[in-house]
C-alpha cells in the first residue's frame, strides 16, 4: 500500500534507529528546533513502538504511511474529507502487524548497538507528549524482551544495560527533575525494578567521574553511602515536587524499598542512621498530608517485614524515634493517627525495650492509659485494631516502675537515655 503515497518500502531496523537517533539529537541540541523536527522524531518513535509491539496501541493513524498522529476522539483537520477518513481507518487496520521475534531481536540489537536508549532516557523531557509515551513503551519493551530459547534469567537487553550502560537507570531517576519526563521515566523504572540488579545500581550509585561505570559485582554492601547518590534524591522528589511528580516518585521509592527484601535489608542496616534521619526529617515530618501518611504506612511495612528484623530491632531501640511516633498519635488527622499506631505498637510489643524507650513509656504511662482507651474509638468494627489496642494497654500497665536493662541490650547508637519531659510534650 505504500505506493499509494509515493513512499519507499518501510525502513530497515538500522535505518530507523539511526534516523531516530539523528532526529532526537538535533531536537535536543537545537535551541529553537522547528516543529517539523519534533513531528519527524515522533513519527519515527511511533514506528519503532509499532515494530516492537506489533500494534499501534493508542494511535489511530498510521505513521508508516505518512499520516499525522491524533488521539482517539480528537479532531483532526486532515479527516474532514470523508474519503481520506475512510482510507485512514483502513490503513490503521492494515498496520495491525504481527512481528516475528527475530525482527524484534534485530531492532533491539540495533537500538543497543547505536546506544539509543541512553539518548532517549536523557532526552525524553524534550520530546512531544505522544513521543514521550512512545518512548516509554519502547524502552519498557526493550527491557522485557527475552530471546526465544534463551535460558538467561534476565532479559537479554536488560542484562546488556545492567552490565554496560547502568547510567541509563540513573538518567531515568533524574527524569523526576522535570515534570515532562517524570511519569514516563517512573513507569520505565518500575518495569526495570523487577530485577534486583537494577535496584542495586540505584541504591549503591555514587557520584563518579564521567565515563566511570558502576560494576555491581564489586559493590561492598558494608560501606556506608555518601548520601550523594541518585537514590537520596527521591526524598526531595517526594517532598518538594508537584503532586503528580511526588506521587509517582513515592511509588518508585516504595518499589525500591519493598520488592527485593534481602538487598534492601542489608542496605538499610549499613546505612541505618543516614537513611532514617533523612526519612524522619523529610518524610515523616512533611507538611504534605499525603506524603506524611504514605511515609508512615511505608515505615510500618518496612519494620514489620521479617526480612528487616535487624533493622526493626535497631529502629525501636531509639527514644527519638518513639517521640516522633507518639506525637503522630495526637495528630488532628485520624489516618495519621491510625498509621502511626501501627508503628507505635512495634515499640510497645518489643520484649527487649531499650532503657531510653522504657523511660519514655514509664514517664508517660498515666497519660497513655488515659489516652488509649478512647483512641480512634469510632473504629468499632475493626476487631484487629481493637484487639491490638487492648494488648498495648495491658503491656503499658505491666511496665516496671523503673527502666530495666534488657537481657539482649545493644548499643543505642550513642543516644542519651535522659528523661523526656513527657507531661509537657505529650
Amino acid at each position: 500500500m505504500a505506493f499509494l503515497f509515493g513512499r519507499n518500502k518501510q525502513k530497515t531496523s538500522l535505518d530507523l534507529v539511526r534516523s531516530t537517533k539523528d532526529l532526537v539529537q538535533k531536537l535536543v541540541t537545537d535551541e529553537n528546533p522547528p516543529p517539523k523536527l519534533a513531528e519527524e522524531s515522533a513519527r519515527n518513535l511511533g514506528q519503532m513502538k509499532v515494530a516492537l509491539q506489533g500494534t499501534p496501541g493508542e494511535m489511530t493513524t498510521c505513521a508508516e504511511f505518512g499520516l499525522p498522529f491524533y488521539e482517539k476522539g480528537a479532531a483532526a483537520p486532515f479527516l474532514m474529507n470523508p474519503l481520506v477518513k475512510t482510507l485512514a481507518r483502513r490503513l490503521t487496520e492494515l498496520v495491525e502487524l504481527e512481528v516475528s521475534p527475530d525482527q524484534v531481536y534485530q531492532l533491539i540489537h540495533m537500538i543497543l548497538q547505536e546506544d539509543l536508549l541512553l539518548l532517549l532516557a536523557t532526552s525524553i523531557r524534550k520530546l512531544p507528549f505522544e513521543a514521550r509515551k512512545d518512548t516509554q513503551a519502547i524502552i519498557s519493551n526493550v527491557f522485557r524482551f527475552k530471546n526465544p530459547g534463551s535460558t538467561s534469567h534476565e532479559p537479554v537487553a536488560l542484562h546488556h544495560v545492567i552490565q554496560n550502560r547502568p547510567e541509563i537507570f540513573i538518567a531515568l531517576c533524574n527524569g523526576y527533575n522535570d515534570r515532562n519526563s517524570s511519569l514516563p521515566c517512573g513507569a520505565i523504572l518500575r518495569e526495570a525494578l523487577k530485577w534486583d540488579a537494577v535496584a542495586a545500581i540505584i541504591l549503591y550509585n555514587e557520584p563518579t567521574a564521567p565515563g566511570v561505570v558502576l560494576d555491581i559485582s564489586n559493590i561492598d554492601p558494608t560501606v556506608p553511602s555518601s548520601g550523594e547518590g541518585v537514590f537520596w534524591k527521591f526524598f526531595n522528589y517526594i517532598d518538594r515536587c508537584p503532586f503528580d511528580v511526588s506521587a509517582d516518585s513515592f511509588t518508585t521509592f516504595r518499589e525500591i524499598l519493598t520488592r527485593h527484601k534481602q538487598l534492601v535489608s542489608t542496605y538499610l542496616f549499613h546505612n541505618f542512621d543516614a537513611f532514617f534521619n533523612k526519612y524522619n526529617e523529610v518524610l515523616m515530618l512533611s507538611d504534605s498530608y499525603v506524603t506524611k501518611r504514605q511515609s508512615i504506612k511505608l515505615l510500618g511495612e518496612i519494620l514489620l517485614d521479617r526480612a528487616n528484623y535487624k533493622v526493626m530491632t535497631k529502629y525501636v531501640e531509639s527514644g527519638s524515634n518513639l517521640k516522633i511516633i507518639m506525637n503522630l498519635l495526637r495528630d488532628e488527622r485520624k489516618m495519621i493517627n491510625y498509621e502511626g499506631f501501627h508503628v507505635f505498637k512495634v515499640f510497645v510489643a518489643n520484649p527487649n525495650k531499650s532503657v531510653a524507650v522504657q523511660r519514655i513509656l514509664i514517664n508517660n504511662r498515666a497519660a497513655l492509659l488515659r489516652f488509649l482507651p478512647t483512641f480512634l474509638e469510632d473504629r468499632i468494627e475493626d476487631d484487629q485494631f481493637n484487639d491490638e489496642k487492648t494488648f498495648l494497654i495491658r503491656q503499658i500497665e505491666l511496665l516496671p516502675p523503673a527502666p530495666v536493662p534488657p537481657e539482649n541490650a545493644m548499643p543505642a547508637n550513642g543516644e542519651s537515655a535522659t528523661e523526656w519531659n513527657s507531661h509537657a510534650d505529650w
